[in-house]
């Protein structure tokens, strides 16, 4: 079992330029705001969830890789897995569509946002138990909102590529890591690759799909076993900083998902803070994944 994880380093220089010349927008800080914690991420995968293998982070370049990383993390540009025509692209939907040309990756495999963290010990069982996907779904009837719309479009996708019609409901993953199977989103790929292709730009839309289409189609497919991974959504919108930190000390479930929001730079630096001291006090030690200092003699 491998992992991937999609990472921004909004500081870069190099992703700056790019970033201004094909947009023509400022910076949007809430989208592409960097909090630190990616190590966190690693730490935690690397201490409660031993039976993953490899891990690879997608960036968009090699000057993304972190100062800190070592030859343990896969690097994968997006040009080794986005067709040449399509880039540059900032936008995390277009870049879920290619996580499974990954070179070398796992049948089974997680996909994380980088603001998604494992706080407490977990199985392989929590995530694939038979062959079949661990997670669980909600149905919803409005689709108000881009993220709503892109969930809705992503659930009317994998049931085209079922040759299945459109319902006025749809399916919702939980939001939280998304436990997926190479040879099915190959599948989905080939089955509705023009849709896909069609979908794709530079910056979010209201017309996109997203990660949520390889794991529709699972469902769809009765390839879910409709356990609910052990998850808690925190929004900094609703708990502070310390809220945050005490959480993430003494969590109640298996990961935390932490989700960002606008919010000024001051609120930005006290959140800041507190989170990363929470996950110091969880996970002091580095991992494989982060250069070891060198012994001392």
């Amino acid at each position: 079992m491998d992992a991937v994880i999609t990472y921004v380093n909004s500081t870069d220089p190099l992703w700056q330029r790019e970033y201004a010349k094909a947009t023509g927008r400022p910076l949007e800080e809430k989208r592409f705001r960097d909090w630190g914690t990616l190590k966190y991420l690693l730490r935690g995968i690397g201490k409660f969830m031993p039976f993953v293998e490899n891990v690879f982070l997608v960036v968009s370049s090699e000057s993304q890789m972190p100062s800190w990383a070592s030859e343990k993390l896969h690097m994968v540009c997006h040009k080794d897995i986005i067709p040449q025509e399509l880039l540059p692209v900032f936008n995390s939907c277009a870049i879920e569509m290619f996580l499974h040309r990954i070179p070398g990756l796992d049948e089974e495999f997680i996909y994380f946002n980088d603001d998604m963290f494992p706080v407490a010990p977990c199985n392989a069982e929590d995530f694939f138990m038979g062959g079949r996907s661990a997670i669980g779904f909600s149905r919803h009837l409005f689709a108000g909102g881009m993220y709503k719309k892109q969930c809705r479009n992503s659930d009317h996708l994998a049931r085209k590529a079922l040759g299945m019609g459109k319902r006025c409901f749809f399916v919702r993953p939980q939001h939280t890591c998304s436990p997926m199977l190479k040879s099915e989103c190959d599948a989905v790929y080939k089955a509705v690759e023009a849709d896909i292709l069609g979908s794709i730009t530079p910056l979010r839309t209201s017309g996109n799909v997203n990660q949520y289409l390889f794991l529709d189609y699972l469902y769809y497919s009765g390839k879910t076993t409709g356990s609910a991974i052990s998850n808690k959504h925190l929004s900094q919108a609703v708990y502070s900083g310390e809220q945050i930190a005490q959480y993430i000390r003494h969590s109640e479930t298996k990961l935390v998902c932490i989700n960002d929001v606008h919010m000024s730079e001051e609120k930005y630096a006290s959140m800041r803070e507190k989170m990363l001291a929470g996950f110091e006090y969880l996970l002091p030690d580095k991992s494989r994944f982060e250069i070891q200092a060198p012994a001392r003699k």
